[in-house]
């Protein structure tokens, strides 16, 4: 089930982000995630399963370049490669695809997950080399509607 996102879930997710230290995520992007989530969420959601949590992602609306980014997508290592990210990602290009003034779909990953956003048709448009942290290369890739 994919459901919104509520303050009582933030503990949970820092405990599933951490699990994806430093394999995905650089240790110093926990403090980045919680001023997300305590500041910058526009419509975050976060997947269950069997009243688990399991993993979340986001979007935020940046109404005058007609542009959704996809963000902070992570998933328990145990639920990875099941079929989930792609449900996740499925849910909320269907829901941006709602708001006619956007035009095209921003995801800002880096090396360890843009494979997976090149199978969802995201196509790779800019890499910047140790962006996020040493070692965590930003790359942007977007989805025209």
């Amino acid at each position: 089930m994919i459901r919104d996102y509520n303050s009582s879930d933030k503990e949970k997710l820092l405990a599933i982000l951490r699990l994806n230290i430093p394999q995905y995520f650089a240790q110093t992007e926990e403090e980045d995630f919680i001023e997300y989530l305590d500041k910058h969420t526009d419509e975050y959601y976060v997947v269950e399963l069997e009243n688990t949590i399991i993993g979340a992602g986001g979007i935020n609306y940046f109404e005058k370049e007609q542009v959704a980014k996809i963000s902070w997508d992570f998933f328990h290592p145990n639920m990875q490669s099941k079929g989930w990210g792609k449900k996740l990602v499925e849910y909320r290009v269907a829901k941006i695809k709602q708001n006619p003034s956007i035009k095209t779909i921003l995801v800002r990953t880096s090396q360890h997950a843009y494979k997976f956003y090149s199978k969802c048709s995201f196509v790779l448009k800019e890499v910047k080399k140790d962006y996020w942290a040493k070692g965590f290369d930003l790359y942007e890739m977007k989805l025209e509607l």
